[in-house]
């Protein structure tokens, strides 16, 4: 039987604020255990929350950017159950009123563009790591409280391409809007994602099962495949899908149940009471809009209508933060934003890849490959120097000219009397040359240009050379 598979996704966003959600406990990752922390964190009688204004201002950008309402007042709710990783017994959350709902997000799948709807976005505090071994249950409380956005979609998604596209995009916002660094592996963005299959045509849902803790856009795209193989298999063998929640083995390949689901969790949300809610002005939700970055989208447009880019290499451009960052200084430095561009997405992206490498911890500053472009857009080197004088320019961390000068590298001879008598003795000596390319034979030009640059060590211009040969030939 033909299946169409029902999928949403929850995404939870730790926001890049210096403090907590409720404490003014520093957020920092990887420090020692319970070291970023203050009394509110362990939830000491007395203690009293405060809602982080940062966090705020985060969620709105997220928000607009999601083409999402947002509500001009802020409510907080507590959401009640008892776990080891969290310290109050509850948690500090948006239930009635979300500060973002109804918004949408658009997806390029197979050249086309779909809408997905996104249902809500709220507020909430993060809860301590556990840390299991054998016999016990270690507890780090320096998460505890770090400002999280909760992004819920709809179920409009209809395979693991289309979810891994709109988990890329989301990432995309909120690492371009300065609000997380979106890091999965640090569980910075943290994805849940609910899969169900019904028979092709139907419009009853089947049984949903949930699918935790999803910490790579790869493996998001593998464990939604898989389980919608897993489940329409039970379903032609005549089984029943369980409604439970499971896990994803990257090992393995395959989701692996967790743990049944029989009855939906009570949390007994009520008003938070020790947090009023907070009037948002209108200046407040536009200057948090206003001061947003420029979001990955905007930066392709630009760099197309702009810089003259095609749509592929602005979209390399804007594929991390950190590399659109790099573009944009450098473009303050030369005018030749094409090939700045190609520079940057071929031998930039060659080295660093070759080397492992991010861009932050590449040695050569954007004015540096700025000046090496401008360099090779003037005809002083030619391509295969330029590549010299880059490798030089990376290892004796020095600038172009410097490079050059270590490489021995001479400036491409541009003047035309000198060009123009080369050209004229190396047509001399080879005459049947002359006679191949008049008879059709393409090879005879390449030959022809070789020998002009080894009768002049390579030290002409090539683009000048080619012209004034092909103006040569056509006259004999």
């Amino acid at each position: 039987m033909e299946y169409t598979a029902v999928i949403g996704l929850e995404i939870h966003v730790e926001l890049k604020t210096k403090s907590k959600m409720f404490s003014n406990a520093p957020v920092a990752y990887g420090k020692e255990p319970n070291t970023q922390t203050v009394p509110m964190d362990f939830a000491f009688p007395g203690t009293m929350p405060t809602v982080n204004k940062m966090g705020v201002v985060y969620a709105i950008r997220v928000c607009n950017a999601l083409h999402m309402s947002i509500d001009h007042e802020l409510h907080f709710d507590r959401k009640n159950y008892f776990y080891s990783d969290l310290p109050k017994g509850y948690q500090i959350t948006q239930d009635r009123r979300p500060i973002g709902s109804e918004g949408y997000l658009e997806i390029n799948v197979g050249g086309e563009t779909k809408r997905i709807g996104i249902e809500r976005l709220h507020i909430e505090e993060d809860t301590c790591k556990q840390l299991h071994f054998p016999a016990f249950t270690l507890l780090n409380y320096n998460r505890a409280g770090t400002p999280l956005v909760e992004i819920v979609s709809k179920p409009e998604m209809r395979n693991g391409e289309e979810a891994m596209k709109y988990v890329e995009r989301i990432r995309s916002i909120v690492v371009f809007s300065g609000v997380s660094d979106g890091k999965m592996e640090e569980g910075s963005l943290r994805c849940d994602v609910n899969v169900s299959i019904m028979p092709k045509g139907s419009n009853v849902f089947g049984t949903k099962v949930e699918v935790k803790n999803i910490n790579s856009i790869s493996y998001i795209q593998k464990a939604i495949d898989f389980e919608i193989a897993r489940q329409a298999k039970i379903l032609d063998e005549g089984g029943e899908v369980l409604q439970e929640t499971r896990r994803y083995d990257d090992k393995k390949g395959e989701t692996i149940s967790m743990r049944l689901k029989t009855d939906a969790v009570d949390y007994k949300y009520f008003p938070e009471p020790n947090i009023t809610p907070i009037k948002l002005s209108d200046k407040f939700v536009e200057d948090a809009i206003a001061s947003c970055p420029e979001l990955a989208e905007s930066k392709k447009a630009r760099y197309i209508s702009e810089f003259g880019l095609n749509d592929y290499d602005a979209s390399l451009l804007v594929s991390e933060k950190a590399v659109s960052e790099y573009y944009d200084e450098a473009t303050k430095h030369t005018k030749a934003y094409k090939l700045l561009a190609n520079w940057i997405n071929v031998d930039v992206a060659g080295y660093l890849n070759k080397n492992i490498l991010t861009i932050e911890a590449f040695n050569l500053t954007p004015v540096a490959l700025a000046g090496l472009v401008n360099m090779v857009e003037k005809n002083e080197v030619n391509s295969n120097q330029a590549r010299e004088i880059f490798a030089k320019m990376i290892e004796a961390n020095v600038d172009a000219n410097k490079a050059k000068e270590i490489c021995g590298i001479s400036s491409q001879i541009s003047d035309m009397s000198f060009i123009q008598n080369a050209v004229e003795e190396v047509l001399k000596e080879n005459p049947q040359a002359i006679v191949d390319y008049k008879d059709g034979k393409g090879r005879a030009l390449g030959f022809l240009v070789g020998q002009i640059m080894k009768k002049t060590q390579g030290k002409i211009n090539p683009k000048i050379t080619s012209d004034v040969l092909l103006k040569e030939l056509k006259k004999r």
